[in-house]
């Protein structure tokens, strides 16, 4: 990765995976379009070695960067999607505890119900479908960076039992975690 603009794997997955999680924690702007943007921003995924990493939209136009007109990196979330981007950060955080969607409201101070309408609007899938894709991918990443065993890696991503991580891992990717890690690895 680019170290020199503060661009580190998990910013750039960030960028290409348009995560709003990240949305108030840094900004990109893009060198050969002057622009800079939100984490979050639906633009046209830009060359890796193009972009620079800002802390905040401040700096951003002190390096002579515009803002997006798409994404207004430069204006505030609207409260709905702070919302989504507060329950987000808390997932991102916690998802190897047993979060509800109870005790996730609570921590943003809103009712279930609302925190599950918003998110579910915002992200385009409910609280708890976010936290199984954070550990799916997780689990992912561990698979192929680890030789962990497999009941340790569910473990580290919040699930007790190995049975049920791999049915549910075969679930959501099509692949028992073996088969990931030999296809992966292999």
């Amino acid at each position: 990765m680019n170290s020199q603009s503060g661009l580190t794997p998990e910013k750039w997955r960030a960028i290409v995976g348009n995560d709003s999680a990240f949305d108030g924690t840094f900004f990109y702007a893009v060198k050969t379009t002057g622009i800079f943007c939100r984490p979050s921003c639906k633009s046209r995924v830009p060359q890796i070695e193009n972009v620079r990493i800002f802390r905040d939209a401040q700096q951003a136009l002190s390096a002579g960067f515009r803002p997006c007109k798409r994404c207004k990196p430069d204006g505030p979330l609207l409260p709905s999607e702070e919302l989504a981007v507060r329950a987000a950060h808390i997932i991102s955080e916690h998802f190897r505890e047993p979060l509800t969607l109870t005790a996730l409201a609570e921590l943003c101070h809103v009712s279930p119900f609302h925190l599950q309408r918003t998110f579910k609007r915002i992200k385009g899938v409910s609280p708890i479908e976010y936290i199984w894709e954070k550990r799916i991918s997780k689990a992912s990443e561990l698979l192929v960076s680890s030789d962990e065993a497999i009941a340790e890696i569910a473990a580290k991503i919040g699930i007790l039992n190995a049975d049920y991580f791999a049915a549910l891992f075969k679930k959501k990717t099509g692949q028992t975690p073996t088969e990931y890690r030999q296809i992966k690895q292999g």
